[in-house]
């Protein structure tokens, strides 16, 4: 038992609570301007990087995979602007800014650019169809607009994810998807 710990229990032994240290106002604030800061330069680096992807600079050995690193990284742009979008409507319309949520601003976009590259593979595999009247040369394009609305709706995405895998390979959904399928159906009745 380290020192540390033994001070712990004595002071538990002997009803002392143990000090919790709440954050204040200026933890709040400085997380929030890190979370912002983290939101943009996330943008900023996927937003470059479809750039970069689009113009052809890309280096000659990730060229096979050029496709599935636009989906990603259109992805973490959509994802990014959810995350956006949630801080201002949290801290400024809603007044609803929640330390709780701070780890959710850091690993949705994270998420997104997983979903990105998810969609890709999808669309690749044929799991997934795109239905629209789609140009001869827009093929690129649809795999994009799907990777950014994956990115920005996770959510959902996964739900239709889960769904074509319980439909093509039998795989139940999962606890999270069927929960909110329960909920939602209870507030359908």
């Amino acid at each position: 038992m380290t020192i540390t710990e033994s001070v712990l229990l004595s002071r538990i032994t002997l009803g002392v609570m143990p000090e919790v240290r709440q954050p204040n106002k200026t933890d709040d604030s400085m997380m929030f301007f890190v979370i912002i800061a983290y939101l943009i330069c996330l943008s900023a680096a996927g937003g470059l990087s479809v750039a970069m992807i689009a113009l052809g600079t890309l280096p000659k050995n990730l060229e096979p995979i050029r496709i599935a690193l636009a989906c990603c990284c259109t992805g973490l742009i959509g994802g990014s602007l959810y995350c956006i979008r949630a801080v201002y409507l949290n801290k400024c319309v809603r007044k609803s800014w929640d330390a709780d949520w701070h780890t959710w601003y850091f690993l949705r976009p994270i998420a997104s650019f997983i979903c990105g590259g998810a969609s890709f593979l999808f669309l690749k595999a044929g799991l997934l169809v795109l239905e629209s009247n789609t140009k001869e040369n827009a093929s690129e394009i649809g795999f994009y607009a799907l990777a950014f609305v994956a990115g920005l709706n996770v959510d959902k995405f996964v739900a239709k994810i889960e769904g074509v895998a319980h439909a093509v390979w039998g795989i139940e959904r999962s606890r999270s998807a069927a929960a909110a399928e329960n909920v939602k159906e209870k507030g359908s009745k």
